[in-house]
């Protein structure tokens, strides 16, 4: 089984973006852990972040025939991104939008996602976890 993890606009930026919502992690501890534990799962997993929405649009596209799901935290696309959730609705694929903070929480504007409807499931607020928390059900969905 294989799953790509895709990671928006201004993940680069953890450990250094607002610490005291998103934590001191960064994005490269995040997905070393992530591969630690894929490996305990005993799924393939390949990272990918971008702050451009065409980029993360072409490597959902790509992700067609070539992967069993997509994990993915769209960051700011989550709420403006059509583009983004139409490129998941054509793959077919199961997908697990992730959030390091509960987004149901924070400002209006950012509890509603675009992405939501055409994904298997949302986790949010568990910080870096979210993660884990997303691949380890994206996983069991695909295995049935």
């Amino acid at each position: 089984m294989k799953i790509i993890v895709i990671n928006g606009p201004n993940l680069n930026m953890l450990g250094i973006r607002e610490p005291e919502k998103y934590g001191s992690t960064t994005l490269m501890e995040i997905e070393k852990e992530l591969y630690a534990y894929s490996f305990e799962l005993g799924i393939d997993i390949e990272t990918f972040q971008s702050n451009s929405e065409g980029a993360i649009i072409d490597k959902i596209q790509q992700a067609l025939n070539n992967v069993d799901g997509i994990l993915i935290n769209p960051g700011g696309y989550t709420h403006t991104s059509i583009a983004i959730r139409d490129a998941i609705s054509s793959v077919n694929l199961p997908c697990v939008e992730v959030h390091m903070t509960n987004i149901h929480a924070r400002e209006e504007f950012r509890q509603k996602s675009l992405l939501a409807p055409v994904c298997i499931g949302q986790i949010t607020g568990f910080g870096k976890n979210s993660y884990k928390l997303g691949l380890k059900a994206l996983s069991e969905y695909v295995k049935g």
